[in-house]
C-alpha cells in the first residue's frame, strides 16, 4: 500500500463523509480475522466462518513453515488455485492480507530461501487478489535490532530485496518488528522503500505500556498498511480495560487512516477454543466502535 493508494483512500473516505450519511464510514474501516487463529488455516471452510461471524474479510496464512523448505501452502496446486477465490467471492469475504505467520518462530535471517519463500507468498496474493503480505520479524531473534550489528544490516538488505520484490508486485509487505514506533519508523526509513511498512500491532503497545493512540500517531498513516487490532489473551476486546479503542479511533480518523482491522487474538483466556464466541465478539466491537 504506497502513499498515492492511501492518499486517494483518505481523500475518497472523506469526499463520502462530507456527501453522504454517516453509515458509509464502513467502508473507510473493515475487519477481518486471521484464519490460523480460528483454526481454519488455508481450509475452505475458513470464507463461511468469516461470514457467519459477521467478518468483512479474512486474512489467510501461508501454512506452517517449521524446519520445512517451503510453507505447506495448498495454493501451489491448481485445484485450489480456483476453489479458493471462488468460493471467497461467492460469500462476499475480501482477503485483504496473507500472513506468513511461519516467521513467528522462523528466523528471516536463517532462511538462505527466503525469495523463495517471498515469491510463494506474493503468487498466493495474486490468486487471491490481496494487497498486503504479513512479515512478523518475532522469529528473527533480537539481536538484530542493535543498529550496529551484523545482523541489522542483514536485516535490512533482506527488508530491502523484499522491498524490491513487493514493488515488482505491485503489493505492500507490512513487518511486525516487536519495536516502538520511534525504532519501527527509523527502520522503515532505512530499508527506504515505500513497499514495506509497518503492520502495527495494538498489542505490541500495550505490552511494552505504551500508549497505542501516540505510537500511531508517530508511525504516521504513511508508514501503516494495516493493523491487528487485538490483544493478548485475556478477555474479548469490549471487556478489555486494557485499550480504548473509541480513543484508538479518533486518533485514525484525524491522521486520515483507512484500511484493515484485523483480529488474531483477545479470546477469552478460560474459553480459547470457542472460536464463534470469541471471534464474534470481537468483530462485533470493532464494528461497533469502527463502523458506526
Amino acid at each position: 500500500m504506497n502513499n498515492n493508494y492511501l492518499k486517494r483512500m483518505a481523500y475518497a473516505c472523506l469526499l463520502m463523509l462530507s456527501l453522504a450519511p454517516i453509515e458509509i464510514l464502513a467502508q473507510c474501516y473493515q475487519v477481518a480475522a486471521c484464519d490460523w487463529m480460528m483454526l481454519k488455516r488455508q481450509k475452505l471452510g475458513e470464507f463461511q466462518l468469516a461470514k457467519d461471524i459477521g467478518a468483512d474479510g479474512v486474512e489467510m496464512d501461508m501454512g506452517p513453515l517449521g524446519q520445512r523448505e517451503q510453507f505447506d501452502n495448498k495454493l501451489r496446486e491448481p485445484e485450489f488455485q480456483q476453489r479458493f477465490p471462488r468460493t471467497a467471492d461467492s460469500l462476499g469475504i475480501q482477503v485483504p492480507s496473507v500472513a506468513m505467520s511461519g516467521f513467528f518462530a522462523q528466523s528471516l535471517l536463517k532462511r538462505e530461501n527466503y525469495r523463495e519463500l517471498m515469491a510463494d507468498c506474493l503468487q498466493t496474493m495474486r490468486w487471491m487478489k490481496s494487497g498486503v503480505a504479513f512479515l512478523p520479524l518475532g522469529g528473527s531473534g533480537n539481536d538484530w535490532k542493535d543498529a550496529g550489528s551484523d545482523d541489522h544490516r542483514e536485516m535490512v538488505s533482506r527488508l530491502r530485496e523484499v522491498g524490491r520484490m513487493a514493488a515488482e508486485a505491485g503489493v505492500t509487505v507490512g513487518i511486525r518488528t516487536g519495536l516502538d514506533a520511534r525504532q519501527t519508523l527509523a527502520l522503515l526509513q532505512e530499508v527506504g522503500s515505500e513497499n514495506v511498512e509497518a503492520y502495527y500491532n495494538l498489542q505490541d503497545a500495550v505490552d511494552q505500556h505504551l500508549d497505542p493512540a501516540a505510537e500511531l500517531q508517530t508511525l504516521g498513516r504513511e508508514h501503516i498498511c494495516q493493523i491487528h487490532a487485538s490483544l493478548t489473551d485475556s478477555v474479548t476486546l469490549d471487556r478489555d480495560p486494557r485499550i480504548d479503542l473509541p480513543r484508538v479511533r479518533q486518533t485514525l480518523d484525524a491522521m486520515g487512516w483507512t484500511g484493515w482491522l484485523v483480529v488474531e487474538r483477545s479470546r477469552n483466556a478460560k474459553d480459547v477454543r470457542n472460536v464463534r464466541g470469541n471471534f464474534g465478539t470481537n468483530v462485533a466491537y470493532l464494528k461497533a466502535v469502527f463502523q458506526n
